[in-house]
Formats: structure tokens, C-alpha cells, sequence
């Protein structure tokens, strides 16, 4: 009698810690009665994806942009990092809702080469041309690595802006990671751990109440001065929040993070080869020098290692400059589509 007692209560407390640790299953966007997103294309592998226009019309544009959003935001998040320079420059921005974020169809296994395999089928589907230039912010220019990766001969030129840096690469010295580790919330580092290392129980550790959560997503992250300004500045409605997390926190936001933030590397960023061995294109990375998020010293590390990269560093900036002053806005547009200055 006890022992059936004992395996029942370990059965309860089993089915208990199952359900915790299951995230829900994403739910199901619709797209009717809504004109503003039926600019969408069907993948070839049946997925939607969905995107939004800026700048001037493609048929008049002199450069075309695919952009790749940050973490907790969507296609909406380009109207902030657009400036007077995109029509001034007759540049045509495609900004899409990466899979799982918005009212595009999850994708369980993304990776970052079929994010980059996405990025080019959208430039096809919309005719963009044999070559396209690419720009991402935060995690969204961690993603732009994959498509240096995957699809060089695609790009004309690449912008990586306050790119997210996976402490796991392997081209780092074990010192400057631990240095870089170290720098972090203590609450952060063991949500780094966790989705490296036990990514199954990730949705359980960004949900439960008995200790704090990740800062990105309870939104404590360390700011700077600028940023905290620049946060200010922000109304609720610019990054669409609601939006951005439709199909549920876990399969945007968790899985996002496992995926192609701090899960399993992999490739080495820094054993990239140059794609424009003839200097037919320019790679560029931009960072604030007082960014909380991200590491500025890994940074230097990895525009050290990769001569070809350029790197603009920014001594006041935080993680947030691309949505902050237009000054900065138009040198980061007019830097990508001149060339190297």
C-alpha cells in the first residue's frame, strides 16, 4: 500500500513537472480583415511570411535593403531605425517578421541558415535582384552572420548594428568570455546557462515566480544614459508589442533565444572569409561603447580577428543608438550604400 502510494505521488509530481516545464503550442494567426498584412509570401516549405515597405517605391530605388529585426520586436521595428537619408538616398526597405514573431508561421526548427535561405527567397519573390544589401539590429544582426554565412553571393553589402554575440563561440579566449560573463546580471548569467546548456526548461525559467526571470524579457535589462533616454522617447505602440508575441511568449521570444541566440553554435562567425575579396561590397559593425547587453570588448575582438569587417565604434552609445539620434541614423545608411568611408 505505501509503496503504491509513493509511486503515485512520484507519477503526480512527474506529470506536474511535465506540465511546467511544456510550453503551450503557438497560436494560430489570422490574416483576415486586416489590409495592412497582406504583404506576405508563401515559402517554399508552405511557411507565410510576412513583411512591410519603407522608403522610396522598389521600381524607383537605388538600393534595396532586406531588414533583419531585434529581439521582442517585429517588421514595425524599421520605422525606427529608418531616417531622412532612405529617401534622400532612394533606398527601398523590406523589413519582415522573423518565424514565430508576429504573423509570420513558426518555424520549431529555425536555424540561422534557414533564416538566411528566408531573407533570400523573400529578396526573389519580390524581385529584389541578384544582389541586395542587409541590415540587422540585436539579435537580428547576429542573423546577419548566417547570411554572410549561407548566402555571400546574395549581398552587396552588410550592416551588423549592436549585433548579440553568443558567449559560446568558439574563437574567443576563454578569459575575455568569462570577463564578458562576468559583466553580466548574475540573474542573466544563469538564464545564459539554462538556455545553452537545459534549453528544455527554458519556457519553465522565463515563466516561474521564485526567482527574477531574464532581464531582456522583464525589460531590466542594464540600460546607459542614452539608452534610458532614448527608451523614454519610445511610445508603447512603436514596437507594436502586442503584436510582436501573438503566437505566444515561448515561441517567439524563448525559442528565439535557444535557436539562434545562446543555444548551440553553430558555426564560428570568425572563421568567415571575406565576401567581397574584390571590395565590391563592405561589411559593417556598429557598437556603442557603453552598451549593457553586449560586450564591447568582444566585439573589438571579433573586428580584430576579421580585418575585413569595419568597425565603427561609438564612445557614448548604448545598445539602443539605432533608434536614438538621426545624425547617427544617416551615417549608419549612407556608410552601408557608399561604401567605405
Amino acid at each position: 500500500m505505501i509503496k503504491k502510494a509513493v509511486v503515485a505521488s512520484v507519477l503526480v509530481l512527474l506529470a506536474l513537472v511535465f506540465q511546467a516545464i511544456s510550453p503551450p503550442p503557438p497560436k494560430i494567426c489570422s490574416f483576415s480583415g486586416d489590409p495592412s498584412l497582406t504583404s506576405r509570401i508563401k515559402l517554399k516549405d508552405g511557411r507565410n511570411l510576412v513583411y512591410k515597405e519603407y522608403g522610396v517605391p522598389k521600381k524607383l530605388a537605388n538600393y534595396k535593403v532586406v531588414y533583419i529585426h531585434s529581439f521582442r520586436t517585429s517588421k514595425f521595428e524599421a520605422a525606427l531605425i529608418t531616417s531622412k537619408a532612405v529617401e534622400e538616398l532612394g533606398v527601398y526597405v523590406v523589413p519582415f517578421d522573423r518565424p514565430g514573431y508576429g504573423k509570420s508561421d513558426p518555424h520549431p526548427k529555425r536555424t540561422f541558415k534557414s533564416l538566411a535561405l528566408d531573407v533570400a527567397e523573400l529578396a526573389d519573390q519580390l524581385e529584389l535582384g541578384t544582389k541586395f544589401y542587409v541590415m540587422g539590429f540585436s539579435l537580428g544582426g547576429q542573423l546577419v552572420w548566417g547570411c554572410l554565412k549561407y548566402i555571400p553571393e546574395r549581398l552587396a553589402g552588410a550592416a551588423l548594428l549592436a549585433p548579440v554575440v553568443n558567449l559560446w563561440w568558439p574563437g574567443f579566449p576563454a578569459n575575455l568570455t568569462k570577463q564578458a560573463f562576468d559583466e553580466q546580471l548574475l540573474r542573466d548569467q544563469w538564464a545564459y546557462r539554462v538556455i545553452h546548456y537545459a534549453p528544455w526548461i527554458v519556457y519553465w525559467w522565463n515563466t516561474q515566480q521564485w526567482f527574477p526571470g531574464f532581464s531582456v524579457i522583464t525589460g531590466e535589462h542594464k540600460l546607459s544614459q542614452q539608452d534610458l533616454q532614448i527608451a523614454s522617447s519610445l511610445g508603447e505602440m512603436q514596437l507594436q508589442k502586442a503584436y510582436v508575441t501573438q503566437q505566444g511568449e515561448f515561441e517567439s521570444l524563448h525559442r528565439d533565444l535557444i535557436a539562434t541566440g545562446f543555444g548551440k553554435v553553430e558555426f564560428n562567425p570568425m572563421d568567415l572569409k571575406n565576401p567581397f575579396p574584390n571590395n565590391e561590397g563592405f561589411v559593417h559593425l556598429w557598437h556603442g561603447v557603453e552598451d549593457g547587453i553586449v560586450s564591447v570588448k568582444l566585439q573589438r575582438f571579433i573586428a580584430q580577428n576579421l580585418p575585413w569587417i569595419l568597425y565603427h565604434e561609438l564612445p557614448d552609445a548604448g545598445h539602443m543608438f539605432p533608434y536614438g539620434d538621426d545624425s547617427v541614423k544617416d551615417a549608419i545608411w549612407k556608410t552601408l550604400l557608399s561604401g567605405k568611408i
